[in-house]
């Protein structure tokens, strides 16, 4: 992509959230590092569609978090391209508390608001991380992160929190807005950022939450922390 009519760069950025991921066992089990769980036959099957849709882009550089769901969907999605994956480990998704230490009957109201009032100074997700200091994090690396040259197409695979927090600061209203935007399982958003020299001048957001193995979102109305708190559920039954 060329630069754009004001003469700054413009950059575009693929942004996704990595595909569904195994955080419940086959025998209903929570697994035992959230961090460490691979995708889920569905979740491939999410990652592949994107990379049908993505085959004529041409990519000059690809990130991910590191951790193995990021990995997994961004190689996939790269299929056969002859591009290094690099990444970013400070881009990690937001930490949670012990959610086993949550009481049964707070359990519900826990993760069904735990997206709300992210702009609070002491709110935290789930009673980890506070959301202040998550944007404390996110925002920096991606800064600085996007700033280096010698890219003008960039595959970024991520997170849900990290993605809501990247749109926040490309639309301007920071974490305050996190709640507004959903990050189904393998999306994609869209995001151009021209440059004033290193500096990021202006994002233009193209597109939000794009998911190519459902165009139309037809039976998707599940929330992320709605379909989290059902395999919580689960895992607490078994």
């Amino acid at each position: 992509m060329s630069g754009s009519s004001t003469g700054r760069d413009r950059r575009r950025i693929y942004l996704m959230r990595h595909a569904e991921a195994a955080y419940i066992t086959e025998a209903g089990h929570r697994a035992p590092d959230s961090r460490l769980v691979p995708l889920t036959a569905r979740g491939r099957s999410q990652a592949e569609a994107m990379r049908v849709a993505l085959e004529a882009v041409n990519f000059d550089r690809a990130l991910c978090t590191g951790l193995p769901r990021t990995v997994e969907t961004a190689g996939i999605v790269l299929g056969n391209r002859s591009l290094a994956l690099g990444e970013v480990p400070a881009l990690e998704e937001l930490k949670p508390g012990d959610i086993r230490l949550v009481p049964p009957d707070r359990l519900e109201a826990t993760f069904l608001n735990a997206m709300s009032n992210a702009e609070g100074a002491e709110t935290r997700f789930l009673g980890g991380e506070r959301f202040a200091d998550f944007e404390a994090r996110i925002v920096p690396a991606f800064e600085a992160t996007i700033a280096e040259p010698g890219w003008q197409s960039l595959l970024l695979v991520a997170h849900g929190g990290v993605n809501r927090m990247i749109l926040g600061w490309a639309c301007g209203a920071g974490r305050s807005i996190f709640p507004a935007f959903e990050q189904d399982p393998g999306c994609l958003n869209i995001i151009d950022v021209d440059f004033a020299g290193t500096v990021p001048a202006r994002a233009l957001i193209r597109a939000v939450n794009l998911t190519p193995y459902n165009w139309t979102k037809a039976g998707m109305t599940a929330t992320t922390m709605e379909v989290l708190l059902r395999d919580v559920l689960t895992a607490r039954e078994a």
